[in-house]
This record gives C-alpha cells, structure tokens and sequence, in this order.
C-alpha cells in the first residue's frame, strides 16, 4: 500500500507540478501577448504620426511654392501700373510705331507676370462693395440711388496670387 500511496502520490505532484508549469507557460504566454500588443499600438501611432508628417510637409511645400514670387510680383507691380498709365497716355498720340512697340512690351509683362501666377482681382463700377475683396480709400455722395453703397470708381488695380489677394484693389464707394 505504501507504494501505491507513493505512486499516488508522485502522480498528484507531478500533475501539481504539470498545472503549475502549465499555468507559468500560460502566464508567459499572455505577458508575451500583451507586450505585442502594446508593441504593436506603438508601431502603428508611430507610423500615423509619420505619415501625417509626410502630409504635413507635402503640404507646406506646395505653399511654398505657391507663394515663393509673391514678394517679386508685388514689387513688380508699381511697374505694371506705371505700364497702364503710359499706355492710356500714348494712345493719345498719332505715333503709330511707338504705341506699337509699347503694347508688345505691355504685353509682354503681363503675359509672364500670369504665367508666375498673378491674377487680376475684378472689380468694376457698380458692383457692390465687398471689404474682402477691395479696399475703400474714400466715399463720395453717390451720383446716383442705385450706386449708394457700391463702388463710383476703381483708383488702382487689385490682384492676386492663387488664393491670395497680394493687392487689393483700391476704390471709391457711394454714400
């Protein structure tokens, strides 16, 4: 009987000894799992992170190159309203040849100053007053009912790069 106790219980210590490394393994096993886990959250904000800083950037970049001749075309154009004036002035002469060869270089200028981009900002006589989209210098007593509130007259041109107005344009609104 004492060997059957023995054998019975070598049986029980081993099957403790089976449950408890069973239960270590389990433990293991779960520790394991949870460190993947946590492993693998790191991963993927690490990886959403940087993808948003590739967007991020992508995205600042093409601003930048979107607005790189804003500082060269706003001092350029002073030149291309003095280009205006002197058109308007030398359509009044008969000199056929120089009114001519102005225009080509007027011309010119403002086809290379659109191809970088600038746009003119429309406004126009009659249309009504926007504060996002021009600037009001003065106001007049309206010449007539249906101009009151709107704009008499255009002072200097407005334009605009992209999105960006660079220059609003400056006008006169009635009163």
């Amino acid at each position: 009987m004492n060997t059957e106790n023995s054998e019975k219980e070598c049986e029980v210590n081993e099957n403790t000894v089976n449950e408890v490394e069973s239960a270590a393994a389990l433990t293991v096993e779960e520790q394991l799992q949870e460190d993947l886990a946590k492993e693998k959250d790191k991963f993927l904000r690490l990886f959403a992170e940087f993808e948003n800083f590739k967007k991020r950037t992508i995205k600042e970049r093409i601003d930048l190159f979107k607005t790189a001749n804003e500082e060269v075309l706003q001092v350029m154009l002073p030149v291309l309203d003095d280009f205006d004036r002197a058109m308007v002035q030398i359509s009044k002469t008969d000199d056929q040849d120089l009114l001519k060869g102005v225009e080509l270089i007027h011309e010119k200028l403002k086809s290379t100053l659109t191809s970088k981009g600038l746009e003119l900002v429309e406004v126009k006589a009659g249309d009504a007053f926007n504060a996002d989209f021009a600037e009001a210098i003065t106001q007049i007593p309206s010449p007539s009912e249906e101009l009151k509130g709107k704009i008499v007259d255009v002072v200097e041109k407005g334009y605009k790069l992209g999105d960006k107005i660079i220059r609003f344009p400056k006008v006169v609104i009635g009163q």
